[in-house]
């Protein structure tokens, strides 16, 4: 689904007026309408502050494929080498080997440790994020994760 799709839903699922979104998300009305038609798209911080503001994936907003990831850094778990373990050893279903084993968290950090970590392994020079782009989607999708729901956002300390 299109992001133009993707907003409307969101929208008239909130039973919101472009008005109000508008005034949810510190836009002007155009904004919201272009948006809608496809005229525009919203910038990565507006994107950021949808996704916080709705609730909703980031994946989802980028038109992205939902796929599994570990819900404490949001690594694709696309391959079964990547899993984390259980406490009873077995293969966790949400949890890379990195953040995850034997049923807890590998190390104590704050999600703003967690996004230093991730951005420092997502930018580069050879890389296809600059160090902005991974930050402002890591603070976006962390919050969406088992690991961080409920706690202070990122960029709040």
């Amino acid at each position: 689904m299109a992001i133009k799709e993707t907003l409307i839903e969101l929208r008239e699922r909130n039973g919101l007026t472009q008005t109000e979104m508008a005034e949810r998300l510190f836009v002007t009305r155009q904004a919201v309408s272009r948006w809608e038609c496809g005229d525009t798209q919203p910038g990565i911080d507006v994107l950021k502050l949808i996704a916080t503001e709705f609730n909703v994936p980031i994946e989802k907003l980028l038109d992205m494929p939902l796929q599994t990831v570990c819900q404490s850094c949001g690594m694709p778990l696309a391959d079964a080498s990547l899993l984390g373990t259980e406490a009873d050893g077995s293969p966790s279903e949400h949890h890379c080997k990195w953040c995850y084993a034997d049923g807890s968290y590998l190390g104590e950090c704050t999600m703003e440790d967690m996004v230093d970590i991730c951005v420092s392994n997502m930018a580069g020079p050879e890389a296809p994020f600059t160090e902005d782009e991974a930050r402002a989607y890591m603070e976006a999708l962390l919050p969406t994760l088992e690991r961080w729901k409920g706690a202070a956002p990122a960029d709040a300390r």
